[in-house]
């Protein structure tokens, strides 16, 4: 299982179907017919050679089972708890294992075998420590799209690690493995994130109301999302 729960969960996402019915028999309408392209078929990546990726400020690497240990500390920090939706109140944010377990050892060492998905651990270039993870996952093949997420531990923040991190997974998803869309989504109460994303690219597409509660207090679910051709405009550096 992976290390995080609630919606932000790579393993954890609802889905909803809607049931219609019909109080009367159909019409049937003559409709013109559309000339629209069909979309391209995507060629299946090759999911077993994970990338790395190499920036000004940090370097993306695929994760081993010794990584763990980092990666356990970074996922009790408080900051990366609330604002991924790990926990729902204050009170758990000091109640959480600091060791890696056994189940996390086994979660980080196999990443590298992971199918329909990638994850990457962030380095930081002047220090050579892990401070963070970047992850595309949720592969849909029929419409070319995956899921972002990611999460920056304290020793990474502030330093410009996150923007470039994105921007290079980002690039690999669209440049690499042949991607149409990357979405993701990102609650109310975590501007400084919604910014790292504006600033990659990403555009609002809606928000769903009062998804989440953490202390007593409802928050909004944003979701964002950045197409082929606006990354092929702008390379994650939009105007």
């Amino acid at each position: 299982m992976p290390p995080l729960r609630g919606r932000h969960d790579p393993a954890e996402r609802d889905y909803f179907d809607a049931a219609q019915s019909l109080a009367a028999p159909p019409v049937e309408l003559a409709l013109p017919t559309l000339n629209r392209a069909e979309p391209s078929l995507m060629p299946m990546p090759n999911w077993k050679s994970k990338p790395t990726l190499v920036g000004d400020r940090v370097i993306l690497r695929p994760f081993t089972q010794d990584d763990a240990d980092v990666m356990a500390a970074i996922l009790c920090d408080p900051d990366v708890l609330k604002l991924t939706g790990s926990v729902s109140s204050t009170a758990e944010l000091t109640d959480q294992p600091r060791a890696a377990t056994a189940a996390l050892r086994d979660w980080y060492g196999s990443r590298t075998a992971a199918e329909e998905r990638v994850d990457l651990a962030v380095i930081d270039r002047s220090t050579g420590v892990i401070v963070g993870e970047v992850v595309l996952n949720e592969f849909e093949g029929d419409t070319r799209a995956m899921n972002f997420r990611t999460l920056i531990g304290p020793t990474g923040r502030g330093k410009g690690l996150g923007t470039e991190a994105a921007r290079l997974i980002i690039g690999y998803g669209f440049d690499n493995l042949g991607l149409h869309r990357i979405s993701l989504d990102v609650y109310a109460f975590n501007p400084r994130a919604r910014r790292v994303y504006e600033k990659v690219g990403f555009v609002t597409e809606g928000v769903k109301r009062d998804a989440f509660i953490f202390d007593g207090e409802y928050t909004d679910e944003v979701w964002m999302s950045i197409l082929e051709d606006e990354w092929t405009a702008h390379r994650g550096n939009p105007a």
